[in-house]
């Protein structure tokens, strides 16, 4: 069980803390089980429930600093998916980004970018689909390792591009 002020990860709604645990008296909820109440913490004045008895929305600690530190040095070896068909492709971004696993979030964002450079290199727009799954695995990629390793969002990426010049040399 998850204690008050724990960092998750929580579904959809990315990193968020844990600012009490009990039961609620709000008319949706069941008054004898106990919920997590939730701080997003990217989505100022927002607030989530969850019961902690919940099979469905995935909930797990965030990267350690070691861990996001690892991904990070990882990233050259981890694949892209290249899948042709338009709807098994977003059908396989719905999938990744509910996982609210890094490695598959780094798949998403390795393909749709090699996808958007040979779009624009033989005079393609990018399309709205491939640009919407970019973002969300953008940001849930960048919030949760901006948490671990202690940073703002907008210095994730030249911290990530720092690190994989270390590791080259």
């Amino acid at each position: 069980m998850f204690q008050v002020n724990d960092i998750v990860i929580y579904g959809s709604h990315g990193v968020c803390q844990i600012t009490s645990i009990g039961t609620l008296s709000i008319s949706m909820a069941d008054k004898n089980k106990p919920y997590y109440t939730l701080r997003p913490l990217y989505q100022k004045s927002a607030a989530v429930y969850a019961p902690v008895e919940n099979n469905k929305t995935i909930m797990r600690y965030i990267l350690s600093k070691k861990e996001a530190e690892d991904l990070i040095a990882d990233l050259p070896r981890i694949e892209s998916v290249w899948i042709t068909n338009e709807k098994d492709r977003e059908l396989q971004y719905k999938a990744a980004l509910q996982t609210c696993d890094c490695r598959e979030l780094i798949k998403i964002i390795k393909t749709l970018y090699m996808r958007k450079e040979a779009r624009i290199q033989s005079g393609k727009k990018v399309t709205a689909i491939d640009e919407k799954y970019f973002r969300l695995a953008e940001s849930q990629l960048y919030e949760e390792l901006a948490c671990a390793l202690d940073i703002k969002r907008e210095q994730v990426a030249p911290y990530i591009a720092d690190s994989l010049l270390l590791h080259e040399n």
